[in-house]
């Protein structure tokens, strides 16, 4: 089996690496990431469907891991918890690595670093 090459997956749109970024700290259930993205600002006016619609085309691209756990209450159903992969550890990489590199050529054109 072939490593699948990070850098073509770039750029990322902004929520997603958001999502990736959140991920990267610890897993969380779809509510859990949302609140996280609001309270970070990260993922801007991010509702339930944006939400939820990314994170199965995540998962459908191997950036992310979905797995059923209980939710800790009897009355409560499981709950999804989304983890970041392997693969998508390295996307997320290289799309920092991308956007650190435009930020220092925008500022050798725009500052004069």
């Amino acid at each position: 089996m072939t490593e699948r090459d990070p850098t073509r997956r770039l750029p990322l749109r902004p929520r997603v690496f958001a999502i990736l970024l959140a991920l990267a700290e610890s897993p969380f259930h779809g509510y859990g990431l949302m609140r996280k993205l609001s309270d970070t600002g990260e993922g801007g006016l991010l509702g339930p469907g944006t939400l939820y619609r990314l994170l199965k085309e995540m998962q459908a691209d191997g950036l992310i891991v979905a797995t059923t756990a209980g939710s800790g209450d009897s009355d409560g159903p499981p709950r999804r918890y989304y983890t970041l992969s392997g693969f998508g550890r390295r996307v997320a990489s290289a799309e920092a690595e991308r956007m650190e590199k435009l930020v220092l050529r925008t500022r050798e054109v725009l500052v004069g670093e």
